[in-house]
């Protein structure tokens, strides 16, 4: 699933704390940014700080979500699909002003 990708963290949540995972972080030259599940006998250190920005891009993806184009990937082009990811994120970027 990672193999052929490029990146300096990996974030990820407890479902993924598997060893061969963690293993395939690594290889690709990734720091793995996972929680131990509580079950680990000798549970591995992370990154608490950058673990919590995997709830902002969570946040982010449901509001993202809420458009019917992006949830149900209506595009057939992946050029068409980011540009409604553009547009959908800048529209969720500037504020609203209420007139009232």
């Amino acid at each position: 699933m990672i193999a052929d990708q490029t990146a300096r963290y990996v974030l990820a949540d407890r479902a993924y704390d598997a060893g061969y995972f963690r293993d395939a972080i690594t290889a690709i030259g990734a720091e793995p940014v996972i929680p131990p599940n509580p079950t680990r006998k000798h549970p591995a250190s992370y990154d608490r700080q950058r673990y919590k920005a995997r709830n902002q891009i969570e946040r982010l993806v449901s509001r993202l979500k809420r458009f019917r184009r992006i949830a149900t990937r209506y595009d057939r082009r992946a050029l068409y699909f980011l540009s409604a990811i553009q547009l959908v994120a800048a529209l969720e970027w500037i504020p609203i002003v209420d007139s009232a």
